[in-house]
């Protein structure tokens, strides 16, 4: 199905927790020498329009990165990424920066990258596919992007020639299918290169895929796995909605579970939307 635009959605509380997480783990990644190769299987349109399109409709971005904005207290790991938001839209004065402007995972991704790591994205949608290599016109060196769905094209990519990867694996769930199809990716991706370090994003839902696929990533023969959720409202009275979201991690740095003791506290507090609003973290580090 190609209806899903992420526009609709962006700077959202899910984007929060997913792009400061995986600014975490791109960061850890690049304390050894080695490259890596960065690997985004539903990368989107790359960068999103706040203030006009898609994004004004619903401006879910309001109850997501607009509530950090003007913070000053934020702990370490929510000041690069909010920093780095920042500087998207006002480079020459964060400090003032008013946000127009919000940036994709491969974005967030790419101002972390040095000079011999690389980029390979996908994205389906043609409309996305179109803005995301204008986005990355000029970097055609480092950045290689396929239209293409990532599920299918990330087996001819593992293992990458570096022997390091970050892959972020964040599919709209506009089918059910989807959940069966990261786990049936996970077992494959972990055959082909099993050292990779692995992010999978997903919905909270008042629906049993999101919890079933978690307990089945679980229940995989895996060294090291760790599990962050956070719900920001008590699910709707009617069943409907999204009311919070979740990363597992396959082989997350070590240093992961520290940060997120410090910083999601923090994080639901500022996200929550009334008293339902809470976090889990539930990790198996080897």
């Amino acid at each position: 199905m190609l209806s899903y635009r992420h526009a609709f959605h962006a700077g959202n509380h899910a984007d929060v927790l997913k792009h400061f997480v995986l600014m975490q783990v791109i960061a850890h990644a690049t304390q050894k020498d080695k490259p890596f190769w960065y690997i985004d299987t539903h990368a989107g349109a790359g960068q999103y329009s706040l203030d006009v399109g898609y994004a004004t409709q619903n401006a879910e971005y309001e109850s997501g990165i607009a509530k950090l904005w003007n913070e000053t207290d934020l702990p370490q790991a929510l000041l690069n990424y909010v920093g780095y938001i920042k500087s998207l839209n006002q480079p020459s004065s964060p400090k003032t920066a008013k946000l127009n402007i919000y940036p994709g995972s491969p974005l967030c991704a790419q101002t972390l990258l040095r000079a011999d790591d690389r980029m390979r994205l996908f994205e389906l949608h043609p409309s996305d596919f179109d803005i995301l290599r204008e986005n990355f016109k000029g970097h055609q060196r480092t950045v290689k992007i396929d239209m293409s769905n990532g599920f299918a094209g990330i087996k001819a990519i593992l293992p990458p020639p570096s022997r390091r990867s970050v892959v972020l694996i964040d599919p709209p769930y506009e089918e059910k299918q989807d959940y069966q199809r990261v786990i049936e990716m996970i077992k494959d991706s972990l055959q082909r290169f099993a050292t990779g370090t692995y992010i999978i994003w997903y919905p909270l839902l008042q629906r049993p895929e999101p919890h079933q696929m978690v307990e089945k990533l679980k229940q995989l023969d895996l060294k090291s796995w760790l599990n962050v959720s956070l719900t920001v409202q008590e699910p709707a009275i009617e069943g409907f909605g999204m009311y919070g979201s979740g990363l597992f991690i396959v082989n997350p740095p070590w240093t992961l579970p520290n940060t997120l003791n410090e910083v999601m506290p923090y994080l639901t507090e500022k996200l929550a939307v009334d008293d339902g609003a809470n976090f889990e973290i539930d990790s198996y580090i080897s």
